[in-house]
């Protein structure tokens, strides 16, 4: 029988284990995870969850599970303007990673056109990605989908298309 996570916490527990998850992965309610050591723990925490770097999934047999953020391919966002550059990202709703000289976005051919369009220094990189978290979730953005995540009555915002 594999563990159980039930529960997420960020103190700071010693770890037996990691699991390595990128963005998209890091934000679940139920599902089998291999950790590094290739054991297999499953995750079933009460509501979907928006696993940060560094958190801990506390297991049944009262191990801890660290979480950490997986390096993926991101657009870094650079030049004069960052505080304008970043409005318009969030405009789109599109998670961010605000650092004091950069911004780091998921890649997105068209964003990307846009931002140099607006003279920003754009360059793709791998990392991690840590965005900032949104108004509308525990830790998170959301983009113009509105698919399962979100009930008709979630949230109201205008778009000047």
């Amino acid at each position: 029988m594999i563990p159980t996570a039930q529960k997420v916490t960020s103190q700071d527990q010693p770890v037996q284990d990691h699991v390595t998850l990128d963005y998209d992965a890091r934000f679940l309610r139920r599902k089998v995870l291999t950790t590094q050591s290739g054991a297999q723990v499953l995750v079933d925490l009460p509501q979907t969850t928006s696993l940060a770097d560094g958190d801990r999934l506390e297991t049944t047999d009262g191990g801890f599970i660290g979480v950490r953020a997986a390096p993926e391919p991101l657009l870094e966002i650079t030049g004069h303007g960052l505080h304008r550059i970043a409005w318009h990202i969030g405009n789109r709703h599109t998670p961010c990673q605000i650092e004091e000289n950069r911004l780091l976005i998921q890649r997105d051919h068209v964003i990307a056109q846009m931002l140099t369009q607006l003279g920003a220094h754009v360059h793709e990189v791998v990392e991690p990605f840590t965005p900032e978290g949104g108004a509308y979730g525990h830790g998170r953005t959301h983009g113009h989908d509105h698919g399962a995540r979100h009930g008709p009555d979630d949230h109201i915002h205008a778009h000047d298309h």
